[in-house]
């Protein structure tokens, strides 16, 4: 619980949540790029008159498998320059170092990522990691919690001091616990066993020491990398897509697990045994791709508001959760009411997947679609027809990486850079008109009446409602026009040619055929065997399959003719 209560009088505190995104983390660090210049620019502005007096702080940012490993990455760039990217670079395909977002979503490692995931060098006999060779993924994650101690600097006024940051992990073990049942045996008891595979990997932002488990936050400084191996393997393993991309190791202390909020229920009547407490594991996104009640329960603690009915109340709230999601949900389709096995089986796994996505919460607050509580940030941009006429395109359809479930911005880097600039984008229409408190609230919630008092409040007013920003926006430092693109294709939305797609057949049967190989150890005759069998039929089947999938998805986002 929070205790300078002086402070909680001025500030509101913004918790970000960040979903999954495979290669649309791109769009994840542009929206984070730009709020981190917004409210750098109101630092910057802050006691000048007319500027709004209240304070934002983010005390906590967490997210599941793109979004987790920008968590950490957004985290580890906050005591080193961060130079924001607001137009493109007149060559699109430029690197960009001088900001860690971008260099390590746009940039990655090369222009031409999914040739280096066809790369059959990570396979050996009897050893295949992975669908795609996951090999790059390593140095980004060093890159992510790297910081130049030569240009250190404090943290900026609107992080909280001692921010935490979580991943979350889908631990293959899981972590059993008993319901005792009463029973007819010896010992008139009986035990049944589950078990738990959602996993947090939580951290704490700290230039000192911080001797015990801290409630399960494990202590990360940069400054002299004290655990920053943990915090790496944790961000490769939140978001290690399972089959597609390699499974991580995480390794911690058995003591910040045993402590962790969210996992001590569990592990009271079995905790971990002490020392290195080692855990196998896939995609944090599996089992919660968005942890936003997560979240919640850190600001909760950090505001001392933990009543939905105060930090859902514009009047009342001193909070919000900020999720950022690059694939929002929408309705499922109506299922076919057939009994045939592949359908069976299809409906079956997205029911399983879904089901273990369910949280358990409050639905009557979680369903209040004026809720104070929580807002979303996702894709939108503006599509103009042959007959001239604009039309808004909003979801995973908006972004150009949202192809192949999220893998399509490996193909190609200027789908990635599209996403980073919408995300900016969509940040900037985002705070400016929607992050907003209404005008009836503002002057009942004492964050905000004091925070405007002094203001032209009209210079921070919402141009879609009568409301006003939560963050304040300065029109004079802000170009709401989004970016005339020029791509290879000569238009401002990146599309291929079919036969920049056809130069992987080779690269994919090559890699299809490796794996058929190695996937354990064969004696000679069934690798002879098998060796035949891919080069006559199974590579170039699938090979086939792979193309056409890939063809149908891209002309369905429009990134092909």
């Amino acid at each position: 619980m929070a205790t300078d209560t002086t402070t909680r009088q001025d500030t509101f505190y913004v918790g970000l949540c960040m979903a999954g995104a495979v290669s649309a983390g791109a769009y994840t660090a542009g929206v984070m790029d730009y709020l981190i210049e917004a409210l750098t620019e109101w630092e910057r502005r802050r006691g000048q008159p007319g500027v709004p007096a209240h304070k934002v702080q983010i005390p906590v940012m967490g997210g599941a498998s793109a979004g987790g490993m920008t968590s950490v990455m957004g985290a580890s760039a906050m005591n080193n320059p961060l130079t924001p990217i607001d137009v493109p670079a007149a060559d699109l395909l430029a690197e960009h170092p001088e900001n860690k977002l971008y260099h390590s979503w746009v940039d990655l490692t090369g222009v031409d990522m999914f040739s280096t995931m066809l790369d059959t060098s990570d396979i050996k006999p009897g050893a295949v990691l992975s669908a795609l060779n996951s090999s790059f993924i390593d140095p980004i994650a060093k890159r992510v919690v790297d910081a130049d101690p030569a240009k250190w600097q404090p943290l900026p006024a609107f992080i909280t001091p001692g921010l935490k940051v979580f991943t979350t992990l889908s631990n293959l073990q899981g972590f059993d616990y008993n319901i005792p049942f009463k029973s007819v045996n010896s010992t008139g008891k009986s035990k049944y066993i589950m078990a738990i595979h959602n996993d947090y990997a939580c951290f704490q932002l700290t230039e000192g020491n911080i001797d015990g488990p801290n409630g399960g936050w494990i202590p990360l400084n940069l400054k002299n990398k004290t655990n920053t191996d943990i915090a790496a393997a944790a961000a490769m393993a939140t978001g290690a897509f399972p089959v597609g991309l390699q499974s991580r190791i995480v390794t911690r202390d058995a003591q910040y697990v045993n402590n962790n909020q969210w996992l001590k229920g569990y592990l009271k009547q079995n905790p971990l045994t002490e020392g290195k407490y080692q855990t196998l594991n896939v995609d944090g996104g599996l089992i919660n791709n968005e942890p936003f009640d997560k979240v919640r329960d850190v600001l909760s603690d950090v505001t001392g508001q933990d009543n939905p009915d105060d930090y859902n109340n514009f009047n009342k709230f001193q909070s919000t959760v900020l999720m950022i999601q690059p694939f929002p949900t929408s309705a499922p389709p109506i299922i076919a009411l057939s009994t045939a096995l592949p359908n069976v089986i299809s409906n079956t796994l997205a029911t399983m997947l879904k089901q273990m996505r369910a949280k358990p919460i409050n639905l009557e607050n979680a369903l209040d679609d004026d809720c104070a509580g929580q807002y979303l940030i996702t894709p939108a941009r503006i599509v103009k027809g042959p007959d001239g006429n604009e039309t808004e395109l909003a979801g995973d359809l908006a972004i150009a990486c949202g192809a192949l479930g999220g893998f399509g911005g490996f193909i190609n880097k200027e789908f990635r850079v599209h996403d980073y600039f919408l995300g900016r984008y969509n940040c900037k229409i985002f705070l400016r008109d929607y992050f907003t408190i209404p005008a009836e609230n503002l002057d009942k919630n004492p964050i905000f009446a004091a925070g405007y008092a002094n203001t032209n409040k009209d210079d921070f007013k919402s141009t879609k409602d009568n409301s006003y920003q939560i963050i304040p926006i300065f029109a004079d430092a802000t170009n709401y026009t989004f970016p005339d693109f020029k791509f290879s294709s000569g238009t401002n939305w990146p599309t291929l040619k079919e036969s920049d797609i056809d130069k992987y057949r080779s690269a994919i049967k090559g890699r299809i055929q490796a794996a058929l190989l190695n996937i354990t150890e064969f004696n000679w005759l069934t690798r002879g065997l098998l060796w035949i069998g891919a080069k006559i039929v199974i590579n170039g089947k699938l090979s086939d399959k792979i193309i056409g999938t890939i063809k149908s998805e891209f002309q369905k986002w429009k990134l092909l003719p």
